[in-house]
């Protein structure tokens, strides 16, 4: 498909002028600036709005926005108010409709893995059960953008390490705090999943997600090392800190059958980096579309929309996060192809697509402001609960 591709900066669009206009090169706090800006696409006109951050800048720095919970969600503003943040945008893709499970609800948890402050939330869902557009070639759920401790941006892949030790041996970890486990496998929920029913991380296949929930399944709790209970079916309501429930599905199961109440087991788990050695600050899923600065291969360039991405430039020290508006006049969007060659065409030598449509929001606080604006127009004509999002913060 021809793209026709052209920034008009500063450019306005008649009759859908966005709430909160700002001039351009707005400066909201130190190293963060916000402007607005028109893109020719081929199917229309797209208008940006985009927050450039200067992570060299010791007075900002960027972070996970949630709602405190995995299994649980929340609009981009209010995350942003109750975490302090000066400006934020819509996260990862995430669990947000189950209407081919009858009696099963979505949990509002987010596909890929999740960092917060150095700490691991959660693990990437198989590529199977994934909400949102098909994968570019060579991607998957595994996929992450986020900063280190170095405070430099950078994508990766981050993938789940973890044990059960048990009398009978040692079983393989294959899920954390995920709303859809692998075929056959034992995953761990803790704390911070929230109070949503388990059940839905028995449903679908490793290649299918509205295929059918699994009939063998099996729970067991694990309290100061011990099993303290089990049950046939998965469970629901909040996990106490300290508490860790193992759900098996199929053969994992059968594996956690044979432990009775009072065995002890030890439960390990943490995230891989497969290229980054230095520890993320940050880190949250979605995909890559732009690589040492040239677009991936096999990327749509047929399906238009409202999309948000980040990408970054001088060596990860800079950050931009663009979010298209949603107003009618613009809605037609950009496609993920179009997408990548906006990013390139702002110097970002790296980009990462998060989650589109009527997920897409940027928010940001006038200074002195107690609070956020919003300053695109969500594409659904009101704020969408998310499942997390990316909060820039004044610090110092």
């Amino acid at each position: 498909m021809a793209t026709a591709f052209g920034v008009l900066v500063g450019a306005a669009v008649a009759g859908a002028a966005p709430a909160g206009a700002a001039p351009a090169g707005q400066r909201i706090a130190p190293g963060v600036t916000y402007r607005q800006f028109d893109v020719r696409t081929a199917a229309g006109t797209a208008h940006d709005h985009l927050l450039t951050i200067d992570l060299a800048d010791p007075h900002v720095r960027v972070g996970l926005l949630h709602p405190g919970a995995v299994a649980a969600r929340a609009t981009v503003s209010r995350l942003a108010d109750s975490a302090g943040a000066v400006a934020g945008v819509n996260g990862d893709f995430f669990d947000i409709t189950e209407a081919q499970h009858p009696g099963v609800e979505a949990t509002g948890a987010s596909v890929g893995p999740a960092v917060a402050d150095g700490q691991v939330l959660k693990a990437a869902v198989p590529d199977g059960q994934r909400f949102g557009p098909a994968l570019p070639p060579g991607t998957d759920t595994r996929d992450v953008f986020g900063v280190g401790t170095d405070r430099r941006a950078r994508m990766d892949r981050l993938s789940l390490a973890g044990s059960v030790s048990t009398p009978q041996g040692r079983l393989p970890l294959r899920g954390l705090n995920q709303y859809a486990l692998p075929e056959n496998s034992v995953g761990a929920f803790t704390s911070r999943w929230g109070s949503a029913s388990r059940m839905r991380a028995a449903c679908g296949t490793d290649t299918n997600r509205a295929a059918g929930c699994s009939t063998d399944t099996y729970e067991v709790k694990v309290r100061g090392g011990r099993v303290v209970s089990a049950s046939g079916t998965p469970g629901s309501g909040s996990i106490p800190a300290g508490t860790t429930v193992l759900l098996g599905r199929e053969e994992g199961a059968r594996r956690l059958r044979k432990l009775a109440v009072g065995d002890p087991v030890t439960v390990t788990h943490t995230l891989v980096a497969a290229a980054s050695r230095v520890p993320y600050a940050f880190a949250i899923g979605g995909f890559p579309v732009l690589r040492d600065g040239r677009a991936l291969p096999g990327l749509d360039d047929v399906t238009s929309t409202v999309r948000t991405v980040v990408g970054f430039r001088s060596g990860g020290r800079q950050l931009l996060i663009l979010v298209l508006d949603g107003a009618a006049a613009y809605r037609s969007g950009m496609t993920v192809a179009e997408e990548a060659a906006a990013m390139r065409s702002l110097g970002a030598a790296d980009a990462f697509n998060l989650d589109g449509g009527g997920s897409s929001e940027l928010v940001s606080r006038d200074p002195g402001a107690a609070s956020v604006t919003v300053r695109n127009h969500p594409s659904g004509g009101a704020e969408r609960p998310v499942a997390n999002g990316v909060g820039v913060f004044e610090t110092g």
